[in-house]
Parts: structure tokens; C-alpha cells; sequence
């Protein structure tokens, strides 16, 4: 029965076992740790890919998807059954995926209708809106209610995040506003907004206690959530985030989300953030 399909990049974390025999393809950006290379990277968890860099001094590195590898995406999509499909991908600021999956959707223009969605988001953000696509394209919805719905969870979305470093950051250019960090860490943990698509600074606090005590501030003001997940890079305080928000929000209903080999290679080991959907 034709339908409308998803395609989205490895960047939203989502687990790809949990999404096996659904109607979603993922694509993979390559992951590099040193002398390791993306066939064994990719093999990875979350949690064994931190394990990993803490065995090294190396950083890793990322580079984006190849316009052929959302090709064959779309086309397995399209043998599949799929009349139509809606590619959301990582924010264009951060990558060059979301411009990959332009071309290759050009490429096939004529034997497949492609809609690609910039997400202007990373991680869970991007997660949450595909996820939430995923089951409107799997209700029987066409293309036009997916990318809706898609649209209107990404315009909800808010995500902040604390660092233990700004190495990861700055060494991969991905830094945006929060260059203005660099040179007082040593004296500050910051507080960044991932803002518009792009990393931006959003507050300065002296201790790691203080930054997560501003994080769940912050939740806590945004008013009624209708999500709130927890995206942590091996964080040792992860628990102490938990009891934070859990001050004011159901600690049972907060996800909580490793922050996979592709947003960590940026963000660093010790990293966590929050990301809020407005109700």
C-alpha cells in the first residue's frame, strides 16, 4: 500500500533497533575516533562510544553523509511502498547533511517525490519531531500532515545544555556564539541555548552545580511541558539533573537520552542538556 515514509540522519538519537521494521530509514554520518574508522564507530552504542574517547586523548571527528547515501535512503524508501518522502535531518548550520539530502532528493526528481525538512535542531529535538512525524506517516497521514506535525513539534522545542569543556566545540567549528566562552573557562561552566540552529550563549555559571541548578531553572520557566527529556554525555551528575527537575516535573516521565557519537563528538565528554517541549 503506497504511504509516506521518513528519512533521517544518525544526529537525532534515536535507537535504531527500537525503530527496526517501521516505516523510517536512517543515514549515517561517519564518526572517526583517531585511528578508528566509521565501520567500527558505527558499530558503537552511546555508552560504549564514551567509554572509548575516555580511553584517549584523541577527539573525535565527524564529516556529513555523501549525497548517494540518502540516495539509496530515499530509494529503499520508494521500494518499500513509499509514494512520497519526508527527510528530516540535522540543523544546516551545524552540517552539511541537510544539503546532501537536497541534492540527492534532486536527483531523483521525476521518480520520487522527496520533501527535505531542515531541522534546524540536534539530538532529542530532532528525535522528538521526527518520532512524532514517524507516527502520522504510520496512521495512514500524507506527506503534507507529516511535515505539519513535524514542523509544529520543532516550533516547541527548546534545548539548553551545560559543558564540561569547550575544546570539542571549538576545535570542530561548531561553536556559534558561544565563542565568546573561550578564555574565561576556566573560571566559568557555561550555559549555551541551541538557538535558530546554532549554539549560543546563553549563561556563565561559576560552579557545574550552578549551570544544572540554571538548566532546570530554565525548564521550570518555560511553564507547562508536554515533554522533557535529559541528553547526557556520560555525565557523572546525571542523577543530580534528575532530582533537579524532578523538583517540579514527573521524574518518571523525563526521558533520558545518551547524546549519541555525532552531536558528542562536538559537545564533549561530561556534557548535559535538556530539551523541553512546550505544551
Amino acid at each position: 500500500m503506497p504511504g509516506t515514509r521518513l528519512v533521517t540522519d544518525s544526529a537525532a538519537d534515536l535507537e535504531e533497533a527500537e525503530l527496526a521494521g517501521r516505516s523510517i530509514e536512517i543515514v549515517h554520518l561517519d564518526v572517526r575516533l583517531g585511528d578508528i574508522g566509521p565501520a567500527t564507530t558505527r558499530s558503537w552504542s552511546p555508552r560504549q562510544f564514551w567509554e572509548e574517547c575516555a580511553k584517549t586523548d584523541q577527539l573525535p571527528e565527524t564529516s556529513a553523509p555523501s549525497p548517494g547515501a540518502f540516495r539509496e535512503a530515499f530509494t529503499r524508501a520508494g521500494e518499500a511502498g513509499a509514494d512520497e518522502v519526508v527527510c528530516v535531518t540535522l540543523s544546516s548550520k551545524l552540517s552539511a547533511t541537510y544539503q546532501a539530502a537536497q541534492a540527492a532528493a534532486e536527483s531523483l526528481a521525476g521518480e520520487l517525490r522527496i520533501r527535505v525538512i531542515d531541522s534546524l535542531s540536534v539530538t532529542v529535538g530532532e528525535g522528538f519531531a521526527v518520532l512524532d512525524g514517524l507516527a502520522v506517516a504510520e496512521g495512514g497521514g500524507t506527506a503534507d500532515e507529516v511535515e505539519r506535525t513535524v514542523t509544529a513539534t520543532l516550533a516547541k522545542i527548546r534545548m539548553f545544555a551545560t559543558f564540561d569543556t569547550l575544546e570539542n566545540l571549538r576545535k570542530g567549528g561548531r561553536i556559534g556564539g558561544a565563542q565568546a566562552f573561550v578564555g574565561s573557562l576556566l573560571s566559568i561552566k557555561p550555559v549555551i541555548e541551541f538557538r535558530d540552529g546554532a549554539v549560543e550563549p546563553e549563561s556563565r555559571q561559576r560552579t557545574r552545580t550552578r549551570s544544572l541548578s540554571y538548566l532546570a531553572e530554565k525548564a521550570r520557566s518555560l511553564g507547562p511541558l508536554a515533554r522533557l527529556a535529559v541528553m547526557h554525555a556520560a555525565a557523572p551528575d546525571l542523577e543530580v539533573m534528575l532530582d533537579l527537575l524532578g523538583e517540579f516535573y514527573d521524574r518518571q516521565a523525563i526521558e533520558t537520552n545518551y547524546i549519541g557519537p555525532v552531536i558528542g563528538t562536538h559537545a564533549g565528554p561530561g556534557t548535559v542538556g535538556i530539551c523541553c517541549q512546550l505544551a
